[in-house]
């Protein structure tokens, strides 16, 4: 999912850079749809464009952490916080 969405960030993302640092850019398919100042602004406009349907938001800067947590990703452990133990 997102596929081509990340695959035309990784390869737009040092031009951005140089117009958009720090700024979180919006991406459907292979269409940049613009930078915004926030996340919550880049989500409320792909939510109005989009609806349901998937997109990409992204924050241009110079480096990118990568959060790998295979517990997650095996289906071990859930993002959902609100259950108790």
């Amino acid at each position: 999912m997102l596929e081509s969405e990340l695959k035309y960030f990784d390869i737009n993302r040092t031009e951005w850079l140089k117009e958009h640092y720090g700024k979180f850019v919006l991406i459907k398919d292979e269409i940049f749809l613009g930078a915004f100042d926030n996340q919550k602004d880049a989500l409320v406009e792909g939510a109005r464009r989009f609806g349901m349907q998937s997109f990409l938001i992204k924050k241009l800067e110079e480096t990118e952490d990568l959060i790998y947590i295979p517990a997650l990703t095996l289906g071990i452990l859930h993002a959902d916080s609100s259950h108790s133990a």
